[in-house]
């Protein structure tokens, strides 16, 4: 697909036309709900987009204009953060071409890892990470599941200073590996901290979420739908009626929703490569969200299934 072509799609999405009808459930004017990331106070939409699997594709032009769609819609319904990984095979090169032909290109908010041991090896990684996405400096840097982390902590302390990355964190995703995310957290104090959360997997909420909120620690939320497990679990059933009174219109939204009212949540990252997800996706970051009796409400819905 030529830059032409991406600039083209891009316009038309800026006017609502290049997937289906404008959504009705919402003013697109009155914009996504942002929530500060604690050490700067810079708002951030509380939807984005991961790139594992999703992403990692080859050159072809049918593949890269599906992708540019997915892009296309995210930034039309207020998203920007794109987060992914030396691990995630193509996708950081992919993420790199098709958001440089895009108009939009610097309103993103940009995040990967470095995912190896060693310094000099790590600061490489970094390196080929910032030419991949063709960036010259990277809106966050994290550890991928803390690998090597007391090593590469230095390094990204140093780049932040230096202005190379303007924050860095720390991710994993398992429950396993949340006391090791709050030890981080205590001794080094990252700007961000990456990890799973959802409605059935709620181990975060154990203790986590109160270092978070001691130590003023920004969220990305990862595996939100339990890799699909939340969707096979609710096929062929209706969302129940009470839902719509938030502005829930899908099973999609009704779990994106739940993470998001917490308040501690400061952005969620579903992956997807189908345009009309990302709209789906979106649209879980407008109109009124649960509060925490319908937390428990919809907790207790989906358990009773």
């Amino acid at each position: 697909m030529t830059r032409r072509d991406v600039l083209r799609l891009s316009g038309l999405a800026g006017a609502g036309l290049v997937i289906g009808p404008l959504l009705s459930s919402f003013n697109i004017e009155t914009g996504m709900l942002s929530r500060k990331i604690p050490m700067s106070n810079q708002l951030l939409p509380v939807i984005g987009l991961g790139t594992w699997q999703t992403f990692d594709v080859g050159n072809s032009e049918e593949e890269s204009k599906v992708l540019t769609q997915v892009l296309v819609e995210m930034n039309r319904l207020g998203g920007r953060l794109i987060d992914s990984s030396p691990m995630y095979g193509n996708s950081e090169k992919i993420v790199g071409d098709l958001t440089q032909a895009t108009r939009f290109s610097n309103d993103l908010f940009y995040a990967t890892k470095v995912w190896t041991s060693g310094k000099e090896a790590g600061m490489k990684q970094m390196e080929t990470s910032f030419k991949l996405m063709q960036r010259d400096k990277m809106d966050l840097m994290q550890i991928h599941n803390l690998v090597d982390w007391k090593i590469h902590v230095k390094t990204l302390k140093t780049w932040k200073a230096q202005g190379k990355i303007k924050y860095w964190g720390i991710t994993h995703y398992t429950d396993s590996s949340h006391n090791e995310l709050e030890k981080v957290i205590k001794s080094e104090q990252p700007d961000f901290v990456q990890f799973n959360y959802s409605i059935l997997s709620r181990n975060a909420e154990k203790s986590l979420f109160e270092t978070i909120r001691k130590y003023k620690t920004a969220t990305l939320i990862n595996r939100p739908f339990e890799q699909g497990n939340l969707f096979r679990m609710t096929k062929g059933k209706e969302i129940p009626t009470w839902a719509k009174d938030y502005d829930i219109n899908s099973w999609g939204q009704f779990f994106l929703k739940f993470i998001l009212s917490n308040e501690l949540v400061t952005c969620v990252i579903p992956g997807t490569s189908k345009p009309h997800h990302m709209i789906d996706n979106m649209t879980a970051g407008y109109g009124k969200m649960p509060d925490t009796k319908t937390r428990e409400k919809m907790y207790s819905y989906l358990k009773k299934m």
